[in-house]
């Protein structure tokens, strides 16, 4: 058994988003990203198979995905998606995400 504490990884970059890898296992990963009001984690795709999911964890913006389609996220939310469907995320205000990976690539 292993216990994350996020409280230890809340930072945030005016540069770019901070990224920590909290979590890596052949089954899957845990990955904390850090936006500040205004970043956009950029729309992207994996050439995988798999799932994520990106769990709000503080703050709220929107989840993007191709062709400038977006959806409200807020505290709480948790989005799922394929790993080889587009998928991004930009901060209305200051946004922490945990994005969990499966399996890992």
């Amino acid at each position: 058994m292993k216990k994350i504490s996020l409280a230890e990884s809340r930072e945030f970059k005016d540069s770019g988003f901070a990224r920590f890898l909290l979590h890596d296992s052949p089954y899957f990963r845990v990955l904390n990203f850090n936006l500040a009001a205004g970043q956009i984690f950029p729309v992207h795709s994996h050439p995988a198979e798999g799932q994520l999911t990106i769990h709000v964890v503080e703050g709220e913006g929107e989840f993007l995905a191709d062709n400038d389609e977006s959806m409200p996220a807020v505290t709480g939310d948790i989005l799922v998606s394929d790993i080889s469907e587009p998928h991004g995320v930009q901060a209305g205000t200051d946004m922490r995400i945990v994005v969990t990976i499966a399996p890992p690539f």
